[in-house]
């Protein structure tokens, strides 16, 4: 790719051109006057968790056991007053104290 010169607006920013408007980039300043860009992807804080191998492992799991029974109707009369264990899902919002396992 050619190097393109570029002038630093009076306002410290720069145009990278328009099919990366609205693109999030990661900005490393490598030395003075030297400057890496790359576009990157940003997974929020209170979505970290997703993003773990155990989750990874959980997902893939349900993913197999949907993938090998027949769907159904939900009873949700039946569930609605399910409740989890907080230290096996602590991203729950309704939770019980003790685990029954």
């Amino acid at each position: 790719m050619p190097v393109e010169i570029k002038t630093i607006g009076s306002s410290g920013q720069i145009s990278l051109g328009k099919e990366y408007a609205g693109r999030t980039v990661t900005v490393d300043q490598v030395s003075e006057g030297v400057w890496t860009i790359k576009t990157a992807q940003v997974i929020p804080d209170d979505e970290l968790w997703l993003h773990t191998p155990e989750s990874r492992a959980n997902l893939d799991k349900a993913l197999d056991w949907s993938a090998s029974h027949e769907r159904s109707e939900t009873d949700l009369k039946a569930i609605g007053n399910l409740r989890v264990c907080a230290s096996c899902y602590p991203q729950a919002s309704l939770v019980i104290l003790t685990c029954p396992r």
